[in-house]
């Protein structure tokens, strides 16, 4: 009873990373004409271009955050707690994911893409379930795991949209609302409520900076760490701030985080 208490029910858990991950599968071998809504305004024209691989992301990012919710009415603490905060991580992971497989060539690559994706996302699920109970054992371990994981999928989902070559009208608000996101379930975990401006401040800034960068000759790699350091200087700064330090000592870290990104981008490529 008390490891149910910890851990997922191990049936559950793999019945729904294996839809998620069956549901991708099937996105790679269907094969169905892109469509285009196509708007024409004042001297210009607008295309919203509309695919399977949009579709199915979609989709099993909603299968992800249904799957969530039936894993933790498992929990024997949830209690009648809404479980709308455990969503937002798994539904985000599914969704970049999604977009990353999309973007693989075929073949080994895409093969072992799958296999990480797949381990992944179970990780992704037992961690959520685990941080239901602040006095579980793997608590502390979970949360942290939970926070680098936000920043990867959005580094992850930046470098997966600038080697996609999106236009920048579609690219703008998939970062704005992918970082929104993550820093929304970052400062649940951290302060326990909603920080809604913040969270939505951090993420207009990275926009604001993707949208100057996009026109810059940066590699994939070099775009996505250009953003994911800002991400994470302006939340950490948001969590030190939050903890009643100086001024001085909240900005040090994410300086020096963001120093380190930009410098690793100036020498990858």
């Amino acid at each position: 009873m008390n490891a149910r208490a910890y851990f997922p029910d191990v049936n559950r858990i793999g019945v729904l990373t294996s839809t998620v991950l069956l549901v991708l599968a099937l996105t790679r071998v269907a094969r169905i004409s892109d469509l285009s809504l196509e708007i024409q305004l004042p001297g210009f024209l607008l295309s919203l271009p509309f695919n399977l691989v949009a579709a199915m992301s979609l989709l099993t990012a909603g299968l992800a955050a249904t799957g969530m919710d039936w894993l933790l009415r498992g929990h024997p603490l949830l209690g009648d707690r809404p479980t709308l905060q455990w969503w937002i991580l798994p539904t985000l992971t599914t969704f970049v994911v999604g977009i990353f497989l999309a973007l693989l060539p075929g073949g080994a690559a895409w093969r072992l893409g799958f296999v990480v994706s797949g381990v992944f996302l179970s990780l992704v699920f037992l961690a959520e379930y685990i941080v239901v109970d602040t006095g579980a054992p793997y608590y502390d371990l979970s949360l942290a795991g939970l926070t680098a994981i936000s920043y990867t999928l959005f580094f992850i989902l930046a470098a997966a949209l600038r080697y996609g070559d999106l236009r920048l009208y579609l690219m703008l608000p998939a970062l704005f609302v992918s970082a929104g996101f993550a820093g929304l379930r970052i400062f649940r975990l951290q302060f326990n409520r909603w920080e809604y401006a913040w969270s939505f401040g951090a993420a207009f800034v990275c926009a604001q900076l993707a949208a100057g960068l996009h026109y810059l000759p940066l590699s994939a790699v070099q775009f996505g760490l250009m953003l994911v350091g800002p991400l994470y200087g302006l939340t950490n700064f948001a969590v030190n701030m939050n903890e009643d330090a100086s001024i001085r000592r909240a900005m040090l870290e994410p300086l020096i985080v963001v120093a380190i990104c930009w410098g690793l981008a100036l020498i990858v490529r």
